[in-house]
């Protein structure tokens, strides 16, 4: 297997910038293709929340230009037995799709096409958007979705990290393809990206791409507010509840601080994995939650550790108490030595899996890289990871005890 090979660059328009990265896997009998764009619902206009969501839905569903049939880039993938997808995140947008080797050439030409080339008229929009409404309703039902919402509301208020990433229902009725059409012209295309390509070679056409200048310089960051140190929800009344669900968040370092991999650690000794710390009390010692997940991301300015469970409403209180207790005793006396190293293993296995899968690793490397502005590998992720020590997750469980914040949702009775 190669490494990155930076020789290339993607046709953009002209001020756009995007390494192609390719990992060349001979014996790989498939391509797998994603494009990430650091863009994503903190770059929302104001008042028009959701924008970044909609384009993605666009881009994928709007009728490819060119020669052909008029299909869209999702139905012109699996019509060939392939795969497509995207994702909208707070700052970063994935493309992605996974086809026969065969088809690579004809998928990564019809991918330039929809994402440089959308087709963005009123009907595709109006079309679009009322999925997109509909796929806001279901989250809205779904306590375990919006109290992630709440608590990064609560880590950033008022600031675009803090912004729903799937929109505002009554502000995404309002956007014309008119603004649509501005915001993928003037902030969208334009913003750094990473195209990576995992297969048994590199398409002709992104390896003959042409070279483009760098593109604009970053807006400048907005300053993050002080967060509600401390704060949390009122938990629920048993007689009114029967199920809750409770999202624990602290700030953590932005994407590019050198260290930031602790928090990463920490997670994993509160995870969902039975090797964890919070699986062996909250589950196998109480039996109080059977769906528990925790996880750190790093954004530009700041990053946000979290920690979401969901229990019988009447078992809140003692979760809640059961967290305060592990947190503190890690902060105080740090992890003893072998869940420190199971927390540290399952760190880097998660890394190592993803890599094994050609479409994961593809948007591993994508996502990565556009996060942190610099080349990302495997490699250099383990050897970061690796110099964490004890002492290390200790202040990182000392830091969250120290900020932690609670939201709460429920499903009623």
């Amino acid at each position: 297997m190669t490494d990155y090979d930076l020789t290339a660059r993607l046709p953009g328009p002209a001020g756009t910038s995007v390494p192609l990265l390719a990992v060349v896997d001979e014996r790989l009998k498939t391509t797998s293709i994603c494009f990430a764009l650091a863009h994503g619902s903190r770059d929302d206009p104001e008042g028009r929340g959701g924008i970044a969501h909609l384009l993605e839905h666009l881009v994928m569903s709007c009728p490819l230009g060119g020669e052909g049939p008029a299909v869209s880039f999702s139905e012109y993938v699996e019509r060939r037995g392939g795969q497509a997808n995207a994702l909208t995140g707070l700052e970063v947008m994935l493309y992605y799709a996974q086809m026969h080797a065969d088809d690579a050439e004809d998928v990564a030409a019809a991918l330039l096409r929809a994402v440089f080339e959308p087709v963005l008229d009123s009907h595709t929009l109006d079309r679009e958007r009322a999925v997109v409404l509909q796929e806001l309703a279901a989250a809205a039902a779904d306590p375990s979705d919006v109290v992630q919402d709440a608590v990064l509301a609560g880590l950033f208020p008022g600031h675009p990290l803090g912004r729903p990433v799937g929109g505002e229902p009554g502000q995404l009725a309002a956007v014309t393809a008119q603004e649509l059409t501005a915001v993928h012209r003037d902030r969208f295309v334009r913003a750094p990206g990473a195209l990576v390509v995992v297969g048994p070679r590199v398409p002709r056409v992104l390896a003959e791409a042409a070279v483009h200048e760098a593109g604009q310089p970053a807006d400048p960051l907005p300053r993050v507010p002080p967060a509600a140190k401390g704060a949390e929800d009122p938990l629920p009344d048993p007689g009114e509840a029967n199920f809750t669900w409770l999202c624990f968040g602290a700030r953590s370092p932005r994407a590019d601080v050198a260290g930031r991999s602790a928090y990463g650690v920490l997670a994993h000794l509160l995870g969902s994995s039975p090797s964890s710390l919070l699986y062996r009390t909250l589950r196998s010692e109480h039996g109080l939650s059977y769906s528990f997940h925790a996880w750190d991301r790093g954004y530009r300015e700041s990053g946000a550790w979290r920690l979401l469970i969901g229990t019988e409403a009447s078992a809140a209180g003692r979760v809640r108490t059961l967290v305060d207790e592990l947190l503190t005793g890690v902060a105080g006396q740090g992890p003893a030595p072998d869940d420190f190293d199971a927390a540290l293993r399952q760190a880097e296995m998660s890394l190592v899996l993803e890599s094994e899968t050609p479409l994961e690793y593809a948007k591993l490397i994508a996502e990565r890289t556009c996060s942190t502005g610099r080349v990302w590998s495997l490699e250099d992720e383990i050897a970061e990871l690796r110099r964490v020590g004890v002492d290390d997750v200790r202040r990182a469980a000392a830091h969250v005890r120290r900020e932690l914040l609670l939201t709460v949702r429920s499903v009623a009775s």
